[in-house]
């Protein structure tokens, strides 16, 4: 179970004194006993990849915006953060695999331009944690038309 890695995973960091990683996995376990407290019960597989795949785009986040404040140091150990985290999730699909699925969407539910949202539901149930929701969106804008 992806739990049971995290917390190896946390040890041998902790063992290895690599902060970067610990400090990762220390914010992600947190973030994970927080969703658990609030469900009040155990998170499926499918809760901790949506929180890991949250934690990655807040790492993202905060790299757009320590670039544009211009903080190369904080971009750093974000990126470092991120790559730890990155690793929970499922192999990322490329643009035109995620393209490709975009337009057989659209073709199987004969989708028009008002249909913006049953498209982008449809797609990211099928890619789940697979891709991310704004590349998604591109896709969809560029060919419902």
């Amino acid at each position: 179970m992806i739990l049971d890695q995290i917390e190896s995973d946390l040890k041998a960091a902790q063992k290895e004194k690599n902060e970067t990683k610990t400090s990762a996995l220390r914010n992600l376990k947190a973030a994970l006993k927080n969703a658990e407290i609030e469900k009040q019960e155990s998170l499926s597989e499918e809760e901790v990849m949506k929180i890991v795949g949250k934690k990655v785009k807040q790492h993202k986040d905060s790299i757009e915006s320590f670039q544009s404040g211009n903080r190369m140091d904080l971009v750093e150990t974000e990126i470092a953060q991120m790559k730890v985290l990155q690793k929970y999730l499922p192999k990322q699909m490329d643009e035109s695999a995620v393209e490709k699925a975009v337009l057989e969407v659209i073709s199987e539910l004969n989708a028009s331009t008002s249909d913006f949202g049953k498209v982008m539901k449809e797609v990211m149930n099928r890619l789940k944690g697979q891709t991310e929701g704004s590349m998604v969106s591109g896709f969809v804008k560029k060919h419902l038309k």
